[in-house]
């Protein structure tokens, strides 16, 4: 997933490190032309069970990110960078995470149609093969991992996943 933005690409391999270092995940990059100019976001999760991503984590992994950036990406001007948690819907952007998320529900977004459809939301069986399961309404779709554009965990009555 990505997109295959290059700048994406990028972002991942300069602040995966980082985040780890700090205990964090980086569990989504988005760069994204918007009415106010470019967006560079950065989503992050606690690496720590039952604690939470707090304001000065974002703050941290921000100024080292900014400095990462005048380093390694200097031709990449004029842009906005947002860190945040991932939250409760936490998009779901590697391989692995749609196996740690098995039992969860989700909605999935896919480049091609999957059965005649793009968009599904249902209960994440898990990964194989390359392929994601979901279960939907009783019936269960195969979907190639490299057809999924977007994915996020889905937060029910409040109750996190």
């Amino acid at each position: 997933m990505g997109g295959g933005n290059p700048v994406v690409a990028q972002m991942w391999k300069l602040v995966e490190p980082v985040c780890s270092a700090e205990g964090m995940e980086l569990v989504f990059v988005e760069f994204n032309k918007e009415s106010q100019g470019r967006v560079l976001r950065l989503y992050l999760a606690s690496g720590v069970p039952d604690r939470g991503v707090t304001l000065e984590d974002c703050a941290g992994i921000s100024r080292q990110v900014n400095g990462l950036l005048d380093v390694y990406l200097p031709e990449l001007d004029n842009y906005t960078l947002e860190v945040s948690s991932a939250g409760l819907e936490r998009p779901l952007a590697k391989e692995i995470d749609f196996e740690r998320f098995a039992g969860s529900r989700v909605k999935i977004r896919t480049a091609a149609p999957v059965s005649d459809r793009k968009n599904f939301t249902g209960i994440l069986l898990g990964v194989s093969d390359g392929n994601v399961r979901l279960m939907v309404d009783d019936k269960t779709f195969v979907i190639p991992y490299g057809e999924i554009t977007r994915a996020k965990l889905v937060n029910e009555d409040g109750v996190s996943q």
